[in-house]
């Protein structure tokens, strides 16, 4: 064994968990793609102030957890925390706001943040995150929504709850946060928590200690200084999520944990992740761009926990299928079928087909004990015998069955096969 060791707080992602993780992030961005969400890809780190300005000073991110360095030229750049700043970043310096609106990408990739580790908690991890900006209109807010709520439901979730609030704008947002600063002033706080009042008294709503929250009963909420026009687009976004089916609980206290939010504000979370128990959120971001010297760009968006949604899925015992998985595993008898069934293997894996050899010349029972560990649904064995004979033996591994198909035509016939099963071989022995 190496003497290096992942950092704390990290993992390698290895086989078979990796397949599980795979399915989830393709199943996560599934539906946004057929939204019409292109991909977008930004650099995993980024200049650290576009995250202090962006992200918030007055947040934990920003404050505790970021990981900076200076690079050799003398700037200080961070590894990104979250992906919208960096997201709304490119899409400004490349310009794509000046064509169609809104601009809709998804992305997918490991973030970093200085946590302390713990059970569904490192310090790096894997999100699923869309962004659609350019339009303040409700409906894009609520087809947001409607896509996770759509991705945790096809991956098989039935446990998971949407939480939903408006934060208001830069029009009722200062009177609120007048009579929010008022009541937490009277509140008995550390100096820290004091000093995040007179930045962001939001930020106090969503400290979970247990000591803060119990001071919090009577503190003003937003949803009571709302404006007409904030009133307007949530109640438009409740409308189109109940057209939708989809379900809802008003949280009236939810700020999340980011500072750029307005109106629109949500959370997934799953009751059966204990303490860490959000598998993702979002919500709308109307002031960010000018927040990082860009014009004004109003944008929603989210970002769904790879993770959390995989440690959710064993929550609820649902099994992640593989649709990788080796459908057919070839069983050479000697030099000469390891080569021909080689040219099969070849031949299968360019029409889809996912298909692997056992190699080194392995016996008879140590390849079967390889195929049966792929999970592969057929084997294919080919010896002496069936080379001189001109067929390849295709073997059923869930039923036994096991019959003679012709070289030139082993190919088609196993794709045949893989598409409808007939299970009608000649029981025979592997050669």
């Amino acid at each position: 064994m190496s003497g290096f060791r992942a950092p704390k707080g990290t993992f390698d992602l290895l086989p078979p968990r990796s397949a599980v993780v795979t399915t989830v992030r393709e199943g996560l961005a599934a539906p946004v793609r057929r939204a019409g969400y292109a991909y977008i890809e930004t650099p995993t780190f980024e200049d650290t102030g576009l995250f202090a300005r962006g992200v918030g000073e007055s947040t934990d991110i920003v404050s505790k957890e970021m990981y900076t360095f200076t690079t050799r030229g003398g700037q200080s750049v961070t590894l990104r925390p979250e992906g919208t700043a960096g997201v709304l970043r490119a899409v400004l310096e490349h310009g794509l706001h000046r064509g169609a609106l809104p601009v809709k990408v998804w992305y997918s990739g490991s973030f970093y943040r200085y946590e302390r580790p713990q059970a569904g908690r490192f310090r790096h991890f894997s999100q699923v995150g869309a962004e659609a900006l350019g339009v303040e209109d409700p409906v894009v807010d609520a087809e947001l929504v409607v896509l996770a709520a759509d991705a945790y439901r096809d991956l098989g979730l039935s446990e998971v709850r949407l939480l939903l609030n408006s934060l208001g704008c830069q029009d009722c947002r200062p009177a609120y946060r007048a009579r929010l600063q008022a009541f937490l002033h009277g509140l008995d706080l550390d100096e820290e928590t004091r000093r995040r009042v007179d930045i962001n008294p939001l930020r106090v709503l969503d400290d979970k200690r247990p000591e803060v929250q119990a001071q919090l009963g009577d503190a003003p909420l937003v949803s009571d200084a709302l404006c007409a026009a904030c009133q307007a687009h949530h109640a438009t976004v409740q409308e189109l999520l109940a057209d939708a089916s989809v379900a809802w609980d008003d949280a009236p206290r939810l700020v999340r944990g980011l500072d750029y939010y307005t109106r629109t504000t949500f959370e997934f979370v799953h009751d059966g992740l204990g303490a860490q128990s959000a598998v993702g959120g979002g919500g709308r971001y109307d002031g960010l761009s000018e927040q990082i010297d860009g014009p004004p760009l109003p944008g929603v968006g989210w970002a769904l926990g790879v993770d959390r949604t995989v440690l959710a899925l064993a929550a609820e015992g649902v099994a992640v299928p593989d649709p990788h998985r080796v459908e057919v595993f070839a069983i050479p008898l000697g030099a000469q079928a390891e080569r021909q069934l080689f040219g099969i293997v070849t031949a299968l894996r360019r029409i889809g087909v996912a298909a692997d050899i056992a190699y080194g010349g392995r016996s008879v029972k140590g390849a079967m004990k390889a195929a049966d560990r792929s999970g592969a649904r057929y084997a294919l064995v080919l010896g002496e015998r069936d080379l001189a004979a001109g067929a390849v033996q295709l073997k059923n591994l869930d039923s036994g069955q096991q019959w003679p198909l012709p070289i030139e035509e082993a190919v088609a016939l196993v794709e045949a096969e893989l598409t409808t099963p007939s299970f009608s071989g000649t029981e025979e022995s592997a050669r």
